[in-house]
């Protein structure tokens, strides 16, 4: 088979095979996400809207986003506003987001205006609903994850890709502090995975209780306690001009102890026998 691709100029956004050969997501939710991701700067427009515009039915609507929050590229929290009313905010991206992933950016957005500068490639940006990501080339370290965030994100990357263990935010927030603790006790996300998804049931019925008996019953065991680093060497204080290890406080080396108890120990007999012998002449004086 022979391809031909003329690049546009423009009026184009740029879609990742990712999202184009991703398994999981239908059609329409692969047309819904390219056309939100498509919509210019400064267009809000809800997913149902984009649906209406893109043809897409209302059942079909409902199917196409609940794919595209299991799969964490969009995620949608109710809020209450003034006056005890309730608002709906979305949040689409490119590229699958944690749940603390998007609620840091959108917390992030709420606290101060976009910028004009654009992300870092490859790492989740302040977008709005329906904008894509721009890259400029230069890497920007992030600060380490707390723990809860570290096992919450590792949980969203061994469910994602086991359809029987699909996970809500609210089941991955309420295990995260088993899968931090994975974490914390050495684990890696490999062993994670393979003690989650290994030997799964044909259907799962309860993703959230399984995997919290396997988070618990396969907890592995705590990291061993560091060993202390070794005293320091010291000069031997018995006179000898040795240097030796002490294993606690000693200040003299094993030698030196020896020999100062074996003196000790003749010194403790000679006084003995003195005592002895005294004893016997004030016994004989007697007598």
């Amino acid at each position: 088979m022979r391809r031909h691709a003329t690049a546009p100029t423009r009026f184009y956004t740029p879609i990742s095979n990712e999202i184009i050969r991703h398994p999981r997501l239908s059609s329409d939710a692969k047309c819904l996400l390219q056309w939100q991701l498509s919509l210019p700067d400064g267009v809000d427009e809800s997913l149902s809207e984009s649906a209406r515009h893109a043809g897409i039915k209302k059942t079909a609507f409902g199917r196409a986003k609940r794919e595209l929050i299991a799969e964490g590229y969009v995620h949608e929290w109710k809020l209450s506003g003034p006056r005890g009313r309730w608002s709906t905010t979305q949040l689409v991206s490119n590229v699958p987001l944690t749940t603390a992933e998007a609620l840091a950016i959108r917390d992030k957005g709420e606290q101060s205006p976009p910028t004009a500068t654009p992300p870092a490639p490859g790492r989740p940006a302040d977008q709005a609903v329906g904008r894509s990501q721009e890259n400029t080339g230069e890497e920007t370290p992030n600060p380490p994850l707390p723990p809860a965030d570290r096992g919450a994100d590792a949980l969203t990357a061994v469910t994602r890709s086991e359809r029987r263990l699909r996970l809500s935010g609210r089941d991955i927030r309420a295990l995260a502090p088993l899968a931090s603790e994975w974490l914390a006790r050495g684990a890696t996300l490999a062993e994670l995975r393979e003690a989650l998804t290994s030997g799964l049931p044909d259907v799962v019925r309860s993703p959230a209780g399984l995997t919290r008996d396997r988070l618990t019953r396969k907890m592995p065991d705590p990291a061993p306690e560091p060993t202390p680093p070794p005293n320091p060497l010291r000069s031997c204080a018995g006179g000898c001009g040795r240097v030796f290890r002490p294993v606690t406080d000693e200040a003299a080396c094993r030698e030196c102890r020896t020999d100062a108890a074996a003196d000790d120990a003749s010194g403790a007999i000679a006084a003995t026998r003195r005592g002895m012998a005294a004893i016997r002449d004030i016994l004989a004086a007697q007598t």
